[in-house]
């Protein structure tokens, strides 16, 4: 059994979706730090939160605002590019956990549904995909207590759409509200039937959630010690296929 936590680092605080994470997270009593690679500018975002520097390309930036958490919620992005991915969406990821020194906080990370259709996407997008796929072979292989979230599109959805929808094919299509991929990243920190599930996260016509710790206890776990979800498929890369700077990575967390 885990522990709740009671402290949280948002990683990508000023962003669309971290914005709604750090209010939920104080709606839920948490305390929260932001991370921000400029407090100054960062304060007309989110004002009244703790602020601390650090930039996730810069890993000893990020060893002090990483003391004392016992949670973090990834939801940081680049711009889309490959090169972006490789360093921020996925190298964000590796920093913090290197970062981290063997340390192992309750972690939830925001990737995107696709990241296991290896081949299904050509192009940025589909180099964009391998890399979130990569960070969470990443937070896998950290030893560490997580929840790993794969959204749908941000926004699709209409008016009374609050039932949550979690599957685990990579399969599905469908939209998620900014605002209820926000209360699901945070409530996966609080409940204890979240530990070890990845999910790809929709919303439908029909009542919001009210029994969290079932939502997540319908689903099934992460095979124990691997580096893939439970609903991915075998065709996806081997560690030795993988880029040289990720077989690093995922020895230095023992893998």
């Amino acid at each position: 059994m885990t522990e709740t936590p009671t402290s949280v680092l948002v990683v990508g605080a000023t962003g669309g979706i971290g914005r709604r994470v750090v209010a939920a997270a104080e709606r839920h009593g948490l305390d929260v730090r932001a991370l921000v690679r400029d407090p100054h500018r960062a304060e007309r975002t989110l004002p009244g939160t703790q602020l601390v520097r650090g930039d996730l390309e810069q890993p000893a930036t990020l060893t002090a605002a990483l003391q004392g958490v016992d949670a973090i919620v990834f939801t940081h992005g680049g711009n889309g590019n490959p090169d972006a991915a490789r360093r921020i969406d996925y190298g964000g990821v590796a920093n913090v956990l290197h970062a981290l020194d063997g340390r192992t906080p309750r972690l939830a990370l925001m990737t995107s549904i696709g990241v296991s259709r290896r081949g299904a996407y050509g192009g940025s997008t589909g180099q964009l995909l391998d890399w979130k796929r990569r960070s969470e072979r990443l937070v896998r292989a950290s030893g560490a207590p997580y929840t790993i979230i794969r959204p749908g599109w941000f926004d699709n959805v209409g008016p009374g759409d609050e039932l949550l929808v979690l599957e685990q094919t990579d399969t599905g299509n469908g939209g998620i509200g900014r605002d209820q991929l926000a209360e699901v990243l945070v409530r996966s920190l609080l409940t204890e039937t979240a530990v070890g599930r990845t999910f790809e996260l929709f919303a439908e016509r029909g009542p919001a959630p009210s029994d969290w710790s079932g939502l997540f206890a319908a689903l099934a776990a992460d095979p124990s010690g691997g580096l893939d979800a439970v609903g991915d498929p075998s065709s996806l890369p081997s560690v030795a296929e993988e880029p040289d700077v990720v077989q690093q990575d995922l020895g230095r967390l023992g893998h």
